[in-house]
């Protein structure tokens, strides 16, 4: 069986303030939908907090040093029909994003960097 590509990772900033975060607010998830301005950053929520479906894909299970639940990553299926072909990695850049997302009160927001998936 072949093993399925990794499809999404994390910055070491990203990791560092998932750290944070989840002491603040315990268990996290990331969803990323279409959209243009914040709609298109990822936005992490407090898991369960979003209710994923059908119209959702799960990119991969973010693991985080420091912190026992890994962090599912997941996007919307519209959104991933467009991206399919990419790796995706989450960072930080300084700059407040989407008030819904918990990094916004940190003066940070979080960032896709993508790249083609390699064959």
């Amino acid at each position: 069986m072949a093993q399925q590509k990794e499809r999404v990772a994390l910055t070491p900033e990203a990791a560092r303030l998932l750290r944070e975060l989840t002491e603040k607010h315990g268990p996290l998830m990331f969803h990323q939908s279409g959209g243009c301005c914040d709609g298109s950053s990822p936005m992490c929520y407090e898991r369960g907090e979003l209710r994923t479906g059908d119209s959702d894909v799960l990119l991969g299970e973010l693991e985080v040093e420091g912190v026992a639940d890994p962090v599912p990553f997941w996007m919307s299926a519209s959104q991933f029909a467009y991206w399919s072909h990419t790796h995706l990695t989450v960072d930080v850049v300084e700059g407040r994003g989407s008030g819904f997302s918990l990094e916004a009160p940190e003066g940070v927001r979080f960032l896709i960097r993508s790249r083609l998936m390699e064959t």
